[in-house]
């Protein structure tokens, strides 16, 4: 950082932190100081709310305890479950007696009769008590309301102390109950008044609620008559289960229905003016109004400190790119400038909502260490926010240069880790298999450093190493000489000899790589075959096109040389001129066709595709061929769908297709036998299906019918181009559709499936 920026830098720094600091105190709910006074303020209305709720518990609307104890019931289950509790009659009583047995025989051993009597009229009292409870509900029923009563009892003294203890607020009241009509008072409202409150059928009541007892739940299991010697009996017996447990929470529940209703009071409530000048009361005031002035002050500097920033000390860009450290930062990868920004902001974050409160605290006890925390966090606040601006002055530089970010993305730690950890896991099995042998070999080195430090460990160690290390080591030479091996066998590979496979040795990723090499060398095979094959082909499509283009051309110079001569007649004349306008037609069909199936080929033709009716294209492609079919002597046996049969496809393209299959079946059906053509809807498809037998021997590979100028009169004594089936196969190819060829012998079945609408 250059020197002479110093004093700048930390002026600016320091009234940023001012107005950032005073910004921060305006959220969390200090907006409530502004224009307020204490008895305003919600922390003062939450007081008289529960002033309002102790008075109504203790004075105004207390529980009357005589009313909830008419209201007490005893359930039989109650009953049942108390009479039971400490077992059936025949072990209570003889509780009692093993009880009393030994004490009465003490008395007897120190001669004490008045000791005896006393405990056998104190043990039969109470197995006479035990016989009633089972011989009497009703003696059960007052025993546990009784004990309820004084429970309810106990309960209700423990809830008034409660709220006269907490009627400590200095306040004074007159409140009226509007249906009885009485007074309830408390000081004299007519005292100098600091806050007043009236409540009136027009200013509205103020609405004391009874007391609820819906959180308060009897014990009625408790009994007076086994405090002696009970607790061994208890541990060994009880008939309590959850479903009488849950039936008794829900009669206790029924019990506590409050028979009170809600009382109306008007009149007035006053906390009188020295109330808010003395005592607890006067300190929260004292308090509020000097947190009040806190906060004025210190927004009101925050405002003067951005109006300083934005005129006399104005942010220099300059500060940050000339300084010494610029060059040093610059060198370190992005992802640990996006660290350190992000530990600054969020250190920053931390430390400027915690110098609020120091701010507070500061002003108001004025304590010397909360002044030097308030300095220091002060200090640390304007170096972390220079470490923020520094930063992202830099970062928007950065980002100005063109592709700079993308390239510091690219050569970023986490980006060549992200790349490194792909290609750990490209064969998943591999990449976790490496990653648990890295962590075994480390965590073996840490044990054995522990075992150093503590040689005892070797206890562990040795089993640890014997049942995990070995074997995972085991595994790993194993591992890595079945790579060699296949290592080996891939370099005779790469030179071209193919005729050995590699030995596939269980189901690792290595043996599923053998299998892969196993898969590529059968494909190089497959693939030299085929590279023979399409020589063959490319030989084969050369001579036929050859042939086909010289027949024709042939016949047009042999025609035009006799032509030429002087003594032929009109008649030969007029012979040879239809023979050179047909072989003409074949030579520009032939040319034409060729040009086709190029621009299929090549993606250049352009489809028109609408709605068309596939069942009247069929028949307008029939009838366009009724004479050739006729004279052909086959019986074509048509089947239509009687609906009409709709599909998206180009109408001019499609019909090629069955044009070209028609007079592919005209040309190359067996004389005298049938032509079976089918157009049905399947599913969501259109169908069209051409069966026939053939007058000539196809054999076995099919797929060669699909090449351009294979035709299946291998001598070509018949008219065509050999461009049929290849053109209509693109075609369909074209509209996304599926044209199949199959034979059976002389069998010879197409069949073209296209989405129907």
């Amino acid at each position: 950082m250059k020197k002479k920026y110093g004093i700048q830098i930390v002026v600016w720094t320091s009234l940023a932190v001012l107005f950032l600091t005073a910004l921060l105190s305006v959220t969390g709910g200090n907006l409530r100081y502004i224009g307020k006074s204490y008895v305003e303020s919600n922390d003062f209305q939450w007081e008289m709310n529960n002033f309002y709720g102790n008075l109504t518990q203790a004075v105004l609307n207390p529980i009357d305890i005589e009313a909830e104890k008419k209201q007490i019931t005893v359930t039989k289950s109650e009953i049942e479950e108390h009479r039971n509790y400490y077992g059936t009659l025949s072990e209570q009583i003889g509780n009692i007696e093993v009880q009393y047995t030994q004490r009465i025989t003490d008395a007897e051993a120190v001669k004490s009769e008045k000791l005896k009597a006393t405990l056998i009229e104190e043990r039969d009292a109470k197995i006479d008590d035990i016989r009633k409870n089972f011989e009497s509900d009703a003696h059960v029923e007052v025993k546990i309301r009784a004990s309820k009563e004084k429970q309810l009892e106990e309960e209700l003294q423990r809830r008034i102390q409660n709220t006269e203890e907490n009627l400590y607020f200095p306040v004074v009241y007159e409140l009226t109950d509007s249906q009885t009509g009485e007074k309830f008072t408390s000081g004299d409202i007519h005292v100098t008044t600091g806050y007043k409150e009236t409540f009136s059928a027009e200013e509205g009541y103020l609405f004391a609620a009874p007391d609820q007892l819906d959180d308060f739940y009897y014990d009625s299991y408790s009994s007076e008559a086994y405090e002696s010697g009970v607790s061994a009996f208890r541990d060994t017996v009880s008939t309590v289960t959850e479903e009488t447990a849950s039936e008794h929470a829900q009669d206790a529940a029924l019990e506590s229905t409050q028979p009170q209703t809600v009382k109306k009071f008007e009149g007035t409530v006053v906390v009188p003016q020295s109330a808010l000048q003395k005592g607890s009361l006067g300190k929260n005031v004292k308090q509020y109004n000097q947190k009040q002035l806190i906060l004025y002050v210190l927004w009101t500097l925050g405002i003067l400190a951005l109006a300083t920033l934005l005129t006399v000390i104005r942010f220099n860009k300059e500060w940050v790119t000339t300084s010494y450290y610029v060059e040093r930062y610059q060198r370190q990868k992005i992802d640990l400038k996006a660290a350190l920004l992000l530990l600054s902001a969020s250190a920053f974050w931390v430390l400027l909502g915690n110098a609020v409160g120091r701010y507070v605290t500061f002003f108001t006890h004025y304590r010397l260490e909360s002044g030097v925390i308030l300095g220091m966090t002060l200090v640390i606040l304007m170096v972390f926010l220079w470490a923020i601006v520094f930063q992202l002055v830099l970062l928007v530089e950065r980002v100005k240069v063109r592709g700079a970010l993308i390239q510091d993305i690219k050569e970023s730690y986490s980006m060549r880790f992200i790349l490194a950890w792909q290609g750990m896991f490209l064969n998943r099995s591999i990449g976790i298999q490496m990653f648990l042998l890295l962590i075994g070999f480390f965590l073996a080195g840490i044990g054995l450093c522990i075992v150093l430090i503590q040689p005892i460990l070797i206890m562990i160690y040795i089993p640890l190493v014997l049942f995990a290390g070995l074997p995972f080591l085991y595994i790993f030479v194993r591992r890595t000489a079945y790579l060699n091996r296949i290592m080996v066998a891939t370099e005779a590979m790469a030179n071209g000899r193919l005729h050995k496979e590699i030995d596939i040795e269980g189901k690792s990723p290595l043996a599923e790589h053998a299998k892969n090499l196993n898969n590529l060398r059968e494909g190089v095979h497959i693939s030299v075959t085929e590279q023979a094959k399409s020589e063959r082909l490319k030989t084969e499509l050369i001579t036929n096109v050859s042939h086909d283009l010289r027949t024709p051309l042939t016949s047009i110079i042999t025609y035009t040389d006799l032509l030429k001569k002087e003594d032929i007649t009109a008649e030969e004349r007029t012979k040879y001129v239809d023979i050179l306008d047909k072989k003409s037609q074949r030579l520009k069909t032939l040319i034409e066709d060729l040009f086709e199936v190029s621009k299929m080929a090549s993606g250049n033709l352009e489809l028109n595709k609408q709605r068309v009716d596939m069942t009247q294209l069929l028949q307008q492609a029939l009838a366009e061929h009724e004479e050739e079919i006729s004279k052909s002597g086959l019986d074509f046996r048509v089947n239509f769908p009687e609906a009409a049969l709709v599909a998206y496809v180009d109408g001019k393209r499609w019909w090629r297709v069955l044009d070209n299959l028609i007079v592919n079946a005209i040309k190359y059906t067996l004389p005298g036998t049938r032509v079976y053509i089918t157009l049905r809807k399947v599913g969501d498809t259109a169908e069209f299906v051409v069966k026939n037998v053939t007058k000539y021997e196809l054999g076995e590979n099919i797929d060669e019918l699909y090449e351009r100028f294979k035709r299946a009169d291998t001598s070509r004594h018949t008219d065509g181009s050999g461009l049929g089936l290849a053109i209509a196969q693109s075609i369909v190819d074209l509209h996304n559709g599926n044209m199949k060829i199959e034979v059976d012998g002389d069998l010879f079945k197409v069949t073209v499936v296209v989405a129907a609408v």
